[in-house]
């Protein structure tokens, strides 16, 4: 490297595809979103206004954390410990007093703002089980120490599948990824995707609409309620290879509800096609790739089990969204990391990735490539 040419770290890597991925959210929205919004509010901007909102909060939250020392927070284990509980006992708040939305209690307002409290749950277990398994390294390492971290996560886990199964799966997710990175046994991580499974029934099970969901999803086209997936689906085959033009779509036109939501995936592949959607995917590749690497080069183990979090959470729901929306597994209403309409999952989610950020400014592991 030449003498005062700056090297490119990960984290500057990182930003430019967050950053990248948010402004090809917000077009994707202002897309999908400006039909319905005419009809319903006479703004076509309506949707696209309040996300680039939350973008720019979000954004100033990410840059604010990324430049704290993430160090600090890990050694703050009474405050993560009060913070851990608190969040569980706003969970169960939300279950209490919390706004019902297609018939689930899953919204809390504070005056005019309403915000999702099992986004932010993502981001408290993530700190809490990276700070725990960080100053229990040697049990962490046993059967024992993984049971009590599985265990400790279940306080967030389990208010939220009351309502949130989608949500609960993958906080149950992470936390099993978290603990088989402190541990890296297969045979004890076999048994860990046993009880993972187990547990999934259970959830599923305990609602009959999450049932009924299997039922959908195993013969769509036949079934009353097989609307959303089918026209998903259409809507990604009409796409072809270049798709139909930014702004063309056909099935956001009152076909597909909600495209700007869960489903917008399948509005990028009919307006965009193929490659479309392949560019898009090699946008989440390569961050997950730059994250990874600034887990495995972290000196430090908080560091490295906060980003693997990060990285599970991101790499965990752009699978299930996709698999959703290509009817590969039944719907779970999932948004796309940074590009689905949603404006407290924008947030917390930029909230997340400004503490890799701070990991990897922090540690400054090295170049990318």
């Amino acid at each position: 490297m030449a003498k005062g040419k700056k090297d490119i770290h990960e984290d500057d890597t990182a930003l430019i595809l967050v950053l990248m991925l948010v402004c090809f959210g917000l077009v994707m929205v202002f897309s999908t979103s400006s039909y319905k919004a005419d009809q319903l509010f006479g703004n076509k901007a309506y949707w696209f206004i309040r996300q680039s909102i939350w973008a720019v909060m979000g954004t100033l939250v990410m840059l604010s954390i990324s430049r704290f020392d993430y160090r600090k927070i890990g050694r703050m284990k009474g405050l993560l410990t009060v913070i851990y509980i608190g969040m569980s006992l706003l969970l169960v708040l939300t279950l209490l007093i919390g706004s019902v939305t297609k018939g689930s209690k899953r919204w809390l307002s504070l005056g005019p703002v309403s915000f999702q409290p099992s986004e932010l749950s993502k981001v408290v277990m993530i700190l809490f089980l990276a700070s725990y398994l960080s100053r229990h390294e040697k049990q962490a390492k046993k059967v024992k120490g993984n049971l009590v971290a599985l265990l400790l996560s279940i306080f967030i886990i389990g208010p939220v599948g009351i309502e949130n199964a989608s949500t609960s799966i993958i906080l149950l997710a992470i936390a099993g990824i978290m603990v088989f990175v402190s541990s890296p046994w297969y045979k004890r991580f076999f048994a860990m995707i046993f009880l993972g499974a187990a547990a999934v029934t259970i959830i599923i099970g305990s609602r009959a609409y999450r049932l009924e969901r299997l039922v959908i999803w195993m013969d769509p086209e036949n079934h009353p309620k097989g609307l959303q997936t089918m026209q998903g689906l259409y809507a990604i085959g009409s796409g072809g290879l270049f798709g139909k033009g930014l702004g063309q779509s056909m099935q956001k036109m009152g076909f597909l509800p909600e495209p700007q939501n869960d489903m917008i995936f399948s509005i990028i592949c009919e307006e965009l096609g193929l490659f479309g959607a392949l560019f898009v995917l090699l946008l989440f590749g390569l961050l997950l790739f730059c994250f990874i690497r600034i887990a495995m080069q972290c000196p430090d183990l908080f560091g490295t089990f906060l980003v693997t979090g990060v990285t599970a959470h991101l790499g965990i729901q752009i699978f299930v969204n996709i698999s959703v929306v290509t009817n590969t597994i039944p719907n779970t209403g999932i948004p796309l990391p940074f590009i689905s309409y949603g404006g407290s999952s924008l947030f917390f989610l930029l909230s997340e990735i400004g503490f890799v950020l701070s990991v990897a400014r922090h540690s400054r592991t090295g170049n990318l490539f």
